[in-house]
């Protein structure tokens, strides 16, 4: 599974001019999964991320993890980050994981860091969504379980 990570001030999710999910501080993450992917790919990225000390601590150095700062985590599906851009000019995105199989794995996430304690907003599997967000920092940090 490959995730982008980034600390926010806030962020949402709009589908069809609704607004579904938003957080305040805490981080969104735009995750994929990858073809051949299961519950282990699922349960790292947990636990890297639930523990990931990118937040400021009274020093102003990068000591906290968004549990500690009592922040929530936005998780929006974005398949795109399959892309494969090596040959010509249109990406393709063959290494993502099925759609029944990437909603699967995405909704697994989800449901194990909030199983952990985290408050967690989710975007909408599959649907054209608006995200806005209020990146802190900037703070963006790229994650593939398969480089563990």
């Amino acid at each position: 599974m490959r995730a982008i990570i980034q600390r926010v001030s806030e962020a949402s999710v709009t589908v069809d001019q609704e607004r579904i999910a938003e957080i305040g501080p805490g981080l969104l993450v735009l995750i994929c999964a990858m073809q051949g992917d299961d519950q282990a790919q699922a349960d790292y990225l947990v636990k890297k991320i639930s523990k990931l000390r990118i937040f400021n601590d009274e020093a102003g150095k990068m000591n906290r993890s968004v549990g500690d700062i009592g922040g929530s985590v936005l998780v929006v599906s974005q398949f795109t980050l399959a892309a494969e851009t090596h040959r010509g000019n249109r990406p393709g995105f063959s290494t993502a994981a099925p759609p029944s199989e990437g909603a699967a794995l995405y909704g697994y996430f989800a449901d194990q860091l909030a199983a952990i304690g985290l408050p967690v907003q989710r975007g909408s599997f599959g649907a054209d969504m608006k995200v806005s967000l209020l990146n802190d920092g900037p703070v963006t940090i790229w994650i593939d379980s398969a480089e563990r």
